[in-house]
């Protein structure tokens, strides 16, 4: 399960950031190519963050489609499985624009260390 992997990788970002301050969000962006079961993800980050700044944080999941370029034709087009091929030509010389991202879009945290708030 390469959710547990991914999560540990969330909380580093989030541990670097938030420092002492509680989080209350944190949001990611996750591509569709990268195949992330969101609950997965959201189990392995909430088993991640047992005993941190992150406990009990609310994991925020934007997926993101895969949006294509065409070579070929100029097309854009967001697909929904593969192949990856232009849906206008039908070429399958295109470049992915969106969709192989894994991303810490943003942090809600709270002034002052945890051990003031709990």
């Amino acid at each position: 399960m390469h959710e547990l992997a991914l999560a540990q990788a969330v909380m580093d970002v989030v541990a670097d950031h938030a420092g002492d301050r509680p989080v209350e969000r944190v949001e990611v962006r996750v591509g569709a190519l990268r195949q992330v079961v969101p609950d997965s993800l959201a189990f392995c980050f909430e088993a991640v963050a047992r005993g941190t700044v992150a406990e009990g944080a609310e994991l925020r999941i934007e997926q993101v489609p895969v949006r294509i370029s065409c070579r070929r034709c100029g097309g854009y087009a967001e697909l929904e499985a593969f192949p990856l091929t232009c849906p206008a030509c039908g070429a399958a010389e295109v470049q992915v624009t969106a969709g192989e991202e894994f991303l810490v879009e943003s942090l809600e945290v709270l002034d002052g260390p945890v051990a003031e708030r709990r």
